[in-house]
């Protein structure tokens, strides 16, 4: 008898620190109605895995438990003949209050869920400012071209203040799970001036992310390939299938662009008419441009050099996003431009349009 009340109480003692300890993620959802699910997921490689679901009733829901560390997770809902809706928050001790809606998310009442929260508010003004400009331009037909492409740059403008936004954010927040989220998930829209301080700032509890592994890997590569570092040299194939390497073409005394693009890029196709018409302007003033392709397939990337018209230098080793070039230039994102003096030093990295034409012109008078 005296075992079994000590451990009775020994269970309650347990329990009891559990409350202390646990979450409880109390919410609401826009639309659903009493007795619908909702399930709360994980990421595992790109798919969302089940953890646990709760049922609606008096028009909330509530999941219980505890959370070692806090951890990015996902609330989802899909009924039947209702829209589906899913948010991330951070799934940590504490009592978080959860609301899921169609455009204004939010998750509060913890310090990693009301320091993501502050970020989410102003992404989500912004995207609705977004949404509603991509509507007026979709459904008004009487709109000029100048207007259209005046509200492009409305566009552009609201997506770089996005941009700096989640920058902030993320140095705010780099010692904590919402920083390290962040930059896990936005990398790769921030240059090495950015990412270098904030590395020795990462917690060493992240020193086995394997995302976080490879940051790091690439702001080294980002140092060794910044404006003012020599060159790095690679080898690929041309077209035909011939090996040439980059200082085939760099540090004999042309400025040169090296372009990293690929066939199955939609911005990269793009952004070529303004290359056309640099190497146009430019190739007999002592400047030469050298593409270098993520493709797979050759027969594609030989068809996009037919059809966007590149008559300039092109290599690849048919990589995809393995292509040793982008891996030695730490290049995330295409397309990428790293511009080289003649004496090859690099002077500019990730010029386009406008912006390249103007660098151009600096260079080459």
């Amino acid at each position: 008898m005296k075992k079994l009340t000590y451990l009775l109480a020994a269970a309650a003692v347990l329990a009891a620190c559990n409350g202390n300890k646990g979450y409880t993620v109390t919410g609401t959802v826009e639309g659903a109605s009493d007795g619908d699910t909702v399930y709360l997921k994980k990421v595992e490689g790109r798919q969302l895995v089940s953890l646990d679901s709760a049922v609606i009733s008096n028009g909330t829901f509530t999941f219980k438990g505890v959370q070692d560390t806090a951890a990015n997770r996902y609330i989802t809902y899909a009924a039947q003949d209702k829209e589906p809706l899913k948010m991330d928050f951070f799934l940590e001790n504490g009592k978080i209050n959860v609301s899921l809606t169609r455009n204004n998310d939010s998750a509060t009442g913890t310090p990693n869920n009301d320091a993501y929260q502050a970020v989410r508010s102003q992404l989500n003004g912004l995207n609705a400012q977004i949404n509603a400009i991509y509507e007026s331009v979709s459904t008004d037909t009487t709109l000029t071209q100048e207007q259209r492409e005046a509200k492009g740059q409305e566009i552009e403008a609201l997506q770089d203040k996005s941009i700096s936004i989640l920058k902030d954010a993320i140095k705010q927040n780099i010692t904590n799970a919402v920083g390290i989220h962040l930059l896990k998930q936005n990398f790769y829209y921030m240059d090495v001036e950015d990412l270098d301080p904030l590395m020795p700032q990462i917690p060493a509890a992240y020193d086995n992310d394997e995302t976080i592994a490879k940051i790091k890997a690439n702001v080294e590569k980002m140092k060794a390939t910044a404006v003012g570092q020599k060159f790095t040299d690679f080898e690929m194939q041309t077209p035909d299938g011939q090996n040439v390497k980059l200082s085939d073409y760099v540090g004999k005394g042309k400025v040169v662009l090296v372009d990293f693009w690929a066939s199955w890029c939609g911005p990269c196709r793009r952004e070529m008419p303004n290359l056309v018409e640099a190497y146009k302007q430019y190739k007999n003033k002592n400047f030469e441009i050298v593409g270098v392709s993520l493709d797979q397939n050759g027969d594609a990337w030989k068809a996009a050099i037919e059809q966007l018209n590149i008559t300039w230098p092109q290599m690849s080793d048919l990589k995809y996003w393995n292509c040793e070039g982008a891996q030695l230039y730490a290049v995330s994102s295409i397309p990428h431009t790293v511009l080289i003096d003649g004496e090859g030093t690099i002077i500019a990295r990730g010029l386009h349009g406008e912006d390249l034409q103007k660098k151009l012109a600096e260079v080459l008078k």
